[in-house]
C-alpha cells in the first residue's frame, strides 16, 4: 500500500534532476523546484513508481549491479511516457524508424550518469547487455502506455485479468 504522506517527498534538488526513488525508505522524491507542469509530475510520478515495482518484485540491487540499475531505467523510460513523440519534438528530437528505442536507451544511460558514479562507456555496455530483455517487459501495464487511452486501457486490462487469466 502507498500512502502519499510516507512515500512521497518534495523537496528542492540540484542539477536538472525532476526524481530519484530512495530504495532504503521505499520513498519517491519529487523535485519541486525542477518540475513545472503538471504533465512533467504525471511521468515524473510514473517513472519513479516504476522503479518502485522493480524494487518490490526483482529484488534490484541498486548500488552493486548496474544492470540492474540499467533495466529498470530502461523500463521507467519506456513506460512512463518520457519517450513520448511529443516529449521528443520538444526535445527537438526527431526520427520515425526505431526512435522510441533510441530514446529510451538514450535516456536510460542518462538516468544511470546521472545516479552512479560510472564512465559512458559502462552505462552504454550495461544498457545495451539487457535493453531486449528489459524494453520487452511491460509489467504491471502489459503495454507501452503511449496515450492516456492507452493507460486507461492497460488499467482496464489489469483490473480484468483475473477474469481473464480464469477462463484459461
Amino acid at each position: 500500500t502507498v500512502f502519499n504522506d510516507r512515500h512521497f517527498s518534495c523537496e528542492d534538488c540540484d542539477g536538472c534532476v525532476s526524481g530519484g526513488f530512495d530504495s532504503a525508505t521505499s520513498q519517491i522524491v519529487l523535485c519541486q523546484n525542477n518540475i513545472r507542469q503538471q504533465s512533467h509530475m504525471n511521468r515524473v510520478v510514473t517513472h519513479e513508481l516504476i522503479h518502485a515495482f522493480d524494487h518490490c518484485r526483482a529484488h534490484v540491487d541498486w548500488f552493486k549491479n548496474v544492470k540492474h540499475l540499467a533495466c529498470s531505467e530502461i523500463r521507467a523510460a519506456n513506460l512512463s511516457g518520457d519517450c513520448t513523440l511529443m516529449n521528443e519534438i520538444a526535445r527537438f528530437k526527431f526520427g520515425l524508424k526505431g526512435h522510441h528505442q533510441t530514446c529510451v536507451r538514450d535516456r536510460a544511460i542518462r538516468s544511470i550518469l546521472a545516479v552512479r558514479k560510472v564512465s559512458k562507456e559502462t552505462a552504454e555496455k550495461a544498457v545495451d547487455e539487457v535493453f531486449d530483455a528489459c524494453f520487452n517487459d511491460l509489467e504491471p501495464f502489459g503495454r507501452i502506455p503511449h496515450s492516456k487511452t492507452d493507460a486507461k486501457r492497460a488499467y482496464r486490462d489489469f483490473k480484468n485479468r483475473d477474469r481473464y487469466n480464469a477462463n484459461l
